[in-house]
């Protein structure tokens, strides 16, 4: 809801169902290995990708959070990749909630998460109520990237 409010009415890719691809000129430069929660505008030469890693009324905490914590590294290392030789810049952003699973569970994968944000992996990670706080700036500056990619 808060994308599509402040989208200025430009597409955007809710449910991608198929992999995050980036082309040059009609030619296939990449294609990530795994499928985002959310791609503005296309999931095809995104601007921003986004993952929501939400772990609600878990009893335990298991490899279903590790196995999140790892798939966002291995889609900000490949966006790096992408960065780095092609000069194409991707934003990449983490959404997250739920305490009891992060501060009572799993602070090792918590500080694993500031670790990506510090090493380029993720531009932001989104806790909570930041989402409400945060995506007006956030969305306005996917819609200025890509406005400008109009013209």
């Amino acid at each position: 809801m808060m994308v599509e409010k402040y989208s200025q009415g430009f597409p955007c890719d809710y449910d991608p169902r198929e992999l995050t691809t980036v082309t040059r000129e009609g030619a296939l430069l990449r294609t990530l290995a795994r499928r985002v929660d959310g791609a503005f505008p296309s999931v095809v030469n995104p601007v921003a990708v986004w993952e929501i890693k939400e772990y609600y009324y878990t009893t335990t905490f298991g490899s279903r959070v590790a196995d999140g914590v790892y798939e966002t590294l291995l889609d900000g290392m490949e966006l790096e990749e992408l960065r780095e030789n092609e000069q194409i810049k991707v934003k990449h952003y983490l959404i997250t909630d739920a305490r009891y699973t992060w501060w009572e569970c799993g602070k090792a994968y918590l500080c694993r998460m500031f670790d990506m944000l510090h090493m380029g992996y993720a531009d932001e990670i989104l806790f909570g109520r930041e989402v409400v706080e945060e995506m007006p700036r956030i969305v306005a500056e996917w819609v200025d990237v890509y406005k400008g990619s109009l013209s």
